[in-house]
């Protein structure tokens, strides 16, 4: 949700709507976690995370590639009454291992930059299973990869600022490098940018 937004915003200031936004992705995972559910409770985590958006004189948000995959469209999701999170994970890790490389490359291209002139690689802080290996098939063989998923679980709409703030304020990505982000989940649906560090 968080990448999404992201390019809303940024569409609002380049047409001129807003001047500045705030954006933020938040979620509490663990008001709908299933705990009977071993493959995914182990997993989710609660969080917020936001960025402050405006106009500049040398854009920061490169162009937003998005959509969804019809077919998969149960593979994430929120069902029953109480509501509870549940996926497919299997099909999430297959399709984030071999559709997402394609895409996120597409992402740099539309940015005009190479995947390996990327100083990070901020993805959905899914599960460190399908993050690590994601760096190397994409061929970011020089940045650095967000694994803040270690430390505060899948924040669903939150990972991504999250982790994105945590190698900020570690100091790991130089301002102005040019870092990708790429939000998967709900439905199955994508968005990713390559943004300027902070």
């Amino acid at each position: 949700g968080f990448t999404h937004a992201l390019a809303t915003a940024d569409h609002a200031i380049r047409a001129g709507s807003a001047t500045r936004a705030l954006v933020i992705g938040a979620d509490k995972m663990t008001e709908i976690t299933d705990w009977t559910d071993r493959t995914t409770c182990v997993l989710t985590g609660d969080g917020a995370g936001a960025a402050v958006v405006e106009a500049c004189e040398e854009p920061g948000i490169g162009p937003v590639l998005w959509g969804s995959i019809p077919e998969m469209g149960n593979a994430v999701r929120i069902e029953g009454s109480p509501p509870v999170f549940a996926q497919e994970g299997q099909s999430v890790y297959r399709w984030t291992t071999s559709q997402l490389p394609p895409l996120a490359r597409k992402v740099c291209e539309k940015a005009g930059v190479t995947p390996e002139e990327l100083a990070a690689v901020v993805l959905h802080q899914a599960n460190l299973r399908i993050i690590e290996p994601l760096a190397a098939k994409i061929g970011a063989v020089n940045a650095v990869v967000a694994r803040d998923v270690v430390e505060s679980g899948n924040t669903s709409a939150a990972s991504i600022p999250m982790a994105l703030s945590k190698l900020v304020q570690r100091g790991e990505i130089p301002s102005g490098a040019p870092v990708l982000l790429f939000g998967f989940g709900g439905n199955l649906s994508y968005a990713g940018q390559v943004i300027s560090c902070p």
